[in-house]
């Protein structure tokens, strides 16, 4: 993970589509989760993430009872996170000290643990100051509630201003950057990741297949062929027209390499300088395969060239 000495799967699985249906309708409930943290232990994986907001906790919990079942806890990564409402309260939201040192006790209880390996900010608080909100992560880690601390999408000045406090405070510093970043949406090339790669950070971005797009689940004229990309309203506003070029050409790599498009905008993400680790999502046991297959490609240099030219600028999505 970085600079740190901290060692990660290649690939990370997300837990966001676990938890609650109530939540989301594309969720999978507990029974039907756990074979995916089973078959990950499986096939190698050690990284976990997941968040307080995923099913408003649920997801947590889950994740928490699929450990103790299926793993030893100290060969693991479990990463979390803080930041978006947990409930109707005014401070029941956002990176105040209050709501830190109140949302990591409560994750630790629903993940069942006594700390976990990496506490994320989900988003920039503007509400509250950087500073607040730095040494009360500090705090937490010195009190043994988490080893590390991470961020995710926000802008390369404030990740900047965030790393500089720390550093002038004598703070626990971030190790990893958690941002949007896949081979339809690759704005943090400008910025971001060579930030990540001068500082020695981690980065696990997520959304590595576009929520789909890349995979092919999204044709050219309609919402999507699966529940969740036809009802994910988000995702319908991430993507352009001039998006679908980048796919043919993803699509033209696969088909010449017998494999699937998946695959391959996996492995593309995955040779790229200072990635630690992709979070994949996957609600069908395929697509957990297919993650684990990308990890064994290797693209040419003409390859990569073929995927990143059909490449338009998109405005700052995911912050």
């Amino acid at each position: 993970m970085g600079q740190t000495g901290l060692r990660v799967s290649r690939i990370c699985l997300g837990m966001m589509t676990y938890g609650s249906t109530s939540w989301r309708d594309w969720v999978l409930d507990e029974d039907a989760s756990r074979p995916f943290v089973q078959r990950a232990l499986e096939a190698g994986i050690t990284f976990f993430d997941t968040a307080d907001v995923y099913s408003l906790g649920a997801s947590e919990e889950v994740l928490g009872r699929a450990i103790r079942d299926f793993a030893q806890r100290d060969e693991v990564v479990i990463a979390t996170k803080v930041y978006n409402p947990m409930g109707p309260g005014a401070n029941n939201r956002g990176l105040s000290r209050k709501h830190i040192m109140e949302s990591i006790d409560r994750s630790l209880r629903r993940l069942g643990m006594d700390y976990v390996d990496l506490y994320q900010i989900h988003r920039w608080d503007r509400e509250t100051p950087i500073e607040e909100t730095l040494e009360a992560l500090h705090d937490v880690v010195k009190a043994g509630k988490a080893r590390y601390i991470g961020a995710s999408s926000m802008s390369a000045w404030q990740f900047t201003k965030a790393l500089y406090l720390a550093d002038q405070h004598n703070w626990t510093r971030f190790v990893s950057m958690q941002n949007h970043y896949n081979l339809v949406y690759r704005e943090e090339e400008r910025e971001m990741l060579p930030l990540c790669r001068s500082e020695g950070i981690g980065v696990i971005p997520w959304s590595p297949l576009a929520r789909g797009f890349l995979a092919g689940n999204r044709p050219k004229g309609t919402q999507g062929e699966t529940t969740r990309a036809k009802s994910d309203e988000f995702a319908h506003r991430m993507y352009q027209e001039d998006d679908y070029q980048v796919v043919d050409q993803v699509e033209a790599v696969a088909r010449e390499r017998g494999v699937k498009p998946a695959q391959i905008a996996l492995a593309w993400l995955l040779q790229q300088t200072g990635i630690t680790a992709p979070i994949v999502g996957a609600s069908k046991m395929t697509h957990l395969d297919d993650a684990l297959e990308a990890v064994n490609i290797s693209l040419t240099s003409d390859e990569m060239k073929q995927l990143e030219a059909p490449y338009r600028p998109h405005p700052v999505l995911g912050h």
